[in-house]
């Protein structure tokens, strides 16, 4: 039961990863390009849909926290928790959210970054022009 369950969150970080990389893979593209303005940007795209990938994946299948269907409590008399349907919904569902969550932190910092490159690129767009009239 534990091996299926570790699969079934496995599968479903992917999932919520893959629809995520393609809901964010235009945008991103978009940005790295307007940013880096070179092919490099396509490499850092593909780093960036890896990037998401992994932090879902890792975050989905949260491994310290399945080890308590198999490890027993370090209490006396306790016994391993059981499988249950309502603790298989309860995973299911912890493994969406918490997917969603680690892609969510991946994406706002690179959002971030992302804005203060823009600004930077923009000031540097902007100084150009002035500095080119004067000589």
């Amino acid at each position: 039961m534990f091996i299926s369950l570790l699969i079934i969150t496995f599968i479903i970080s992917f999932v919520v990863a893959a629809i995520i990389v393609r809901m964010f893979a235009k945008p991103i593209d978009r940005i790295l390009r307007r940013i880096i303005a070179d092919e490099i940007s396509q490499a850092w795209l593909q780093y960036l849909k890896f990037a998401i990938y992994v932090v879902g994946i890792s975050s989905g299948v949260r491994i310290w926290e399945l080890e308590r269907y198999i490890t027993p409590p370090q209490v006396q008399g306790a016994q391993v928790i059981k499988l249950t349907t309502e603790r298989w919904v309860l995973e299911i569902y912890r493994t969406i959210i918490e997917s969603l969550q680690g892609i969510a932190w991946l994406l706002l910092v690179f959002f971030i970054f992302a804005l203060i490159a823009f600004v930077i690129v923009r000031v540097f767009e902007m100084r150009r022009p002035k500095h080119d009239s004067k000589e």
